[in-house]
């Protein structure tokens, strides 16, 4: 099975993501890790974390001569700023622990809960690790999975639709064209006016100590019909997409396909009608299920959308209580985004490549990439001449 698991805290030494269920023979390269990671790092509202960091992935283990051997590939992240952090968070005993205190828990993060949970006197032990700085190591072990999806002819792209109160209705245009319009913007939003205004919007929260959230879009083509399940819950994709999205930092809502609209609309105006041609053989003509229907893909693009909460960090703190004298106090203040909206995208493409790849080796199999694509391929011929069903007479 495809998993992987990361480590690390926001200022400590690095970060390390270790994946294991690789099929051997998938070429890799860290400069690949390193575009996406890039990716990451920009969208306009990032805060000066993003000048000081320029992540670049090391490959410790599971790859050789630049494919994957079939073992655990371990992946590292130095933090830069660990430089500036290395007495306070020094692992070993001799750590300053009495520095940076933090006792004033902020709104909106886990602080408060973490305390809680783990009883720790410091929500330094909290925030280092519940920061969304983790979702570098996840956008890496992402893109391994992203690697392998391309080589099943999947493509993964992100979008953002609404930032704030200025949201586009995206057009259906040639992937070509999306893809390109998505590039030029600052902030992701393939409609230039738009871009504009939710950039206009990001200016003006800065200048009032604010944040903002939004909404983003992510559809992976090509993917083929067949993956998940609908014999067991947890087998269900869009339930593991669903989850696999909302456990990144500040999402607070997901929706597959139309989503919420559905439920205003009657039934002949959701669901989409099936047609068949010789050629193309099942298809449809619309795509309001988002390509999941009864937790299994039916061929058409899978889309979901996610929904970002502001960050809750703000220049213009928040009420709070100090944990120690439990007197009224003011959050405390860490540096921050104003909008990671964009950022949030890329993370969202990493953690659907993965969920989609997990389900790719659940159903074709495979311990090297060959023999993967060898099942994919005579799946899909299966698939397109309807071997599977009887034929009419």
């Amino acid at each position: 099975m495809l998993r992987y698991l990361t480590a690390g805290e926001s200022h400590g030494p690095a970060l390390t993501a270790i994946v294991e269920g690789l099929p051997a023979g998938l070429p890799v390269e860290a400069e690949y890790i390193n575009h996406h990671l890039a990716r990451r790092q920009q969208g306009y509202g990032r805060g000066k974390r993003m000048t000081i960091e320029q992540d670049r992935v090391r490959i410790l283990a599971g790859v050789r001569g630049g494919k994957t051997l079939g073992s655990p590939v371990c992946l590292q992240i130095e933090n830069r700023d660990w430089e500036n952090w290395s007495e306070t968070m020094d692992p070993g005993p001799g750590a300053r622990t009495d520095d940076r205190v933090v006792t004033r828990p902020r709104p909106g993060h886990a602080d408060l809960a973490g305390v809680f949970k783990y009883g720790h006197r410091d929500v330094r032990n909290v925030l280092e690790r519940a920061s969304a700085r983790e979702t570098a190591a996840r956008v890496a072990a992402g893109s391994l999975a992203r690697r392998l999806l391309e080589e099943l002819g999947v493509e993964i792209l992100g979008l953002v639709v609404r930032i704030g109160k200025v949201e586009v209705e995206i057009r259906d245009l040639p992937r070509d064209v999306l893809r390109a319009r998505i590039a030029e913007s600052r902030v992701m939003c393939p409609d230039a006016v738009a871009s504009l205004r939710m950039l206009e919007q990001i200016d003006r929260a800065r200048d009032e100590g604010d944040s903002l959230g939004g909404v983003f879009e992510v559809r992976a083509y090509g993917v083929p019909p067949g993956l998940g399940s609908y014999a067991q819950w947890d087998r269900r994709l869009d339930g593991r997409l669903a989850g696999a999205l909302m456990s990144i930092q500040a999402i607070k809502g997901v929706e597959v396909g139309l989503g919420f609209a559905g439920a205003a609309l009657p039934g002949s105006a959701v669901q989409d009608e099936i047609f068949h041609d010789p050629e193309r053989g099942f298809y449809r003509s619309t795509n309001r299920a988002g390509g999941i229907e009864g937790g299994i893909t039916n061929g058409e693009t899978v889309v979901v959308r996610a929904a970002m909460k502001p960050i809750p960090t703000l220049r213009r703190p928040l009420k709070s209580v100090d944990l120690v004298t439990r007197t009224p106090a003011e959050a405390a203040f860490e540096r921050s985004d104003i909008c990671a909206v964009p950022a949030a995208c890329v993370i969202a493409e990493a953690v659907l490549a993965f969920e989609l790849a997990r389900a790719c080796l659940e159903k074709f199999g495979g311990d090297s990439l060959d023999e993967l694509l060898d099942n994919h391929r005579r799946y899909l011929q299966r698939v397109r001449e309807g071997s599977w069903a009887p034929c009419a007479t």
